[in-house]
């Protein structure tokens, strides 16, 4: 029986800092082999600066790798040039960043509509507005619409960055330390929200995080130490 192609597959991806002498230190990310199915979701956990944001920019084509393949669908990014890279980023690839990068002059609602501005899809723009009505009203942001987010709590101002990740019907999400700045409550409220939306939606889901309530929400853990990957029982 034939199986399904996974959504996303790096091969033999490898990294050093700027400045890294190949002869003297090992790469921070040593020949990384990962395999992501469609609709899975995915801790990455380790120490601090052991290249787990490293390795989600490679993912979210952010960086280019210093050897290997990250391929989506099949299509392996890392030979796109930036025209096409910049459409793959935008189309098929949500963002949740630590600080939610809200613009404070944007109402809630504009701001989750700006990933819109840029695509091509015109029906994809054309349904944007309703689109982030609903998921504004699934992640409790329905009264806020008309705020600006100096007017929104952490987490309300974290849930308005989640839903402009999707706005795009994006195939694959990538949240770095999404809960970092959050309190526990506001934080255990985005963990959970995260693990059911990609339950809801089937949206893939790579999250960095060093919080384990996050992590154990969602299907895989794995461990970013000495350059490599290893699942987490």
């Amino acid at each position: 029986m034939a199986t399904r192609e996974p959504l996303l597959q790096l091969t033999g991806v490898t990294k050093r800092y700027p400045g890294q002498a190949a002869a003297q230190e090992p790469p921070v990310l040593a020949g990384i082999d990962l395999e992501v199915a469609r609709g899975e979701s995915l801790a990455i956990v380790g120490p601090s600066g052991c290249g787990k944001t490293t390795l989600l920019n490679l993912i979210g084509t952010l960086d280019r790798p210093d050897a290997g393949q990250v391929r989506l669908e099949g299509q392996d990014l890392t030979t796109l040039d930036s025209r096409r890279v910049a459409e793959v980023r935008n189309r098929q690839i949500g963002f949740v960043f630590q600080m939610h990068h809200l613009l404070p002059q944007c109402t809630v609602l504009e701001n989750v509509l700006l990933p819109t501005l840029a695509t091509a899809n015109e029906a994809l723009r054309d349904g944007a507005p309703d689109r982030a009505r609903r998921l504004l009203e699934r992640v409790g942001l329905a009264a806020r619409l008309h705020y600006r987010p100096g007017r929104l709590s952490g987490g309300e101002r974290q849930r308005a960055a989640v839903v402009r990740a999707l706005i795009n019907e994006p195939q694959l999400v990538l949240a770095d330390e999404p809960t970092g700045a959050l309190d526990r409550a506001a934080s255990e409220n985005l963990a959970q929200l995260l693990a059911e939306l990609n339950r809801e939606t089937g949206v893939t889901l790579i999250v960095v995080t060093h919080s384990l309530e996050l992590a154990r929400r969602l299907h895989r853990v794995l461990e970013l130490r000495d350059g490599t990957l290893r699942e987490v029982a």
